[in-house]
């Protein structure tokens, strides 16, 4: 079992576990935002002018699904999936960022910060080589 968990870990990579987790991450939150949205719309009230709530969530789950059928992607050829889940996450950060700046949202800027932080992680990893390690297939020390 550890040697099948080590294998397929190393042929995803630690870009692929990103996009993994990302993508995860961005189905369920979408999946939410279908079956149980959350009352307050403060935070994306911007967004909602162009789009209903449930045209956003079906968005983000279409990143997640983007992202995950990326990890099994080599370096050059995933960046789509990083791209998906950045410009989605984007979208919400700047939302929260204009309720905060416009509409009186005492809690935007954080809000802000929480989704910037999201994308940024995707927007930093998606520059990062695989480590030669892993590329070749030998087993970490």
């Amino acid at each position: 079992m550890r040697a099948a968990v080590r294998q397929a870990a190393r042929r995803i990579g630690r870009r692929g576990a990103v996009l993994l987790l990302k993508g995860g991450m961005a189905v369920l939150y979408g999946y939410s935002q279908l079956v149980e949205p959350p009352a307050s719309t403060e935070s994306i009230r911007l967004l909602l002018l162009g789009m209903p709530r449930h045209g956003w969530a079906w968005l983000w789950i279409a990143a997640g699904v983007t992202a995950l059928a990326c990890v099994p992607q080599r370096r050059g050829r995933d960046w789509l999936g990083f791209a998906a889940v950045y410009l989605v996450a984007s979208a919400w950060a700047l939302s929260a960022l204009a309720s905060w700046w416009l509409y009186d949202n005492p809690r935007g800027w954080i809000t802000a910060l929480i989704w910037a932080a999201y994308g940024g992680v995707a927007a930093i990893v998606v520059g990062w080589p695989e480590p030669a390690a892993l590329e070749s297939g030998a087993d970490d020390p």
